[in-house]
């Protein structure tokens, strides 16, 4: 197993950049590696710190202005090759259909239950990295 998985979170509120932070906590299950957050405030920086490579999972706040992370994640999944999982923060229960529509390999709402969120996050971690030995 992989030292470290690196999780990349969009939000305009550091607020809901910091309930994906407690939520995780070190590692969000005991079977996958320790959690590197790189926090974006902007689409603009999501797109740069995924041209860099090395993002393992991308969590998108659904209800971030300008562009929320639906849209985004689509863009992501248009214009990045081998874009990494996605993880979307919901403001409703009732916009699971905008998820599927945007690709997102999982959804949760806010606000972030720890439990759920942990589970969702686990289970891409695991995907992802189970693709990558």
């Amino acid at each position: 197993m992989q030292s470290t998985a690196t999780v990349l979170v969009y939000s305009d509120n550091a607020n809901t950049r910091e309930q994906v932070r407690l939520a995780t906590g070190r590692r969000p299950a005991a079977d996958v590696p320790r959690v590197e957050f790189i926090e974006c405030a902007t689409p603009a920086a999501v797109i740069k710190e995924l041209d860099q490579g090395g993002i393992d999972v991308c969590v998108l706040d659904g209800e971030a202005v300008p562009m929320g992370g639906m849209g985004l994640c689509r863009q992501l999944k248009d214009e990045i090759f081998q874009s990494p999982p996605v993880l979307l923060l919901m403001g409703r229960p009732q916009d699971a259909w905008l998820a599927t529509w945007s690709r997102a390999e999982a959804a949760v709402t806010l606000p972030v239950e720890p439990v759920e969120f942990a589970a969702a996050l686990a289970s891409l971690l695991r995907a992802r990295l189970a693709i990558g030995a």
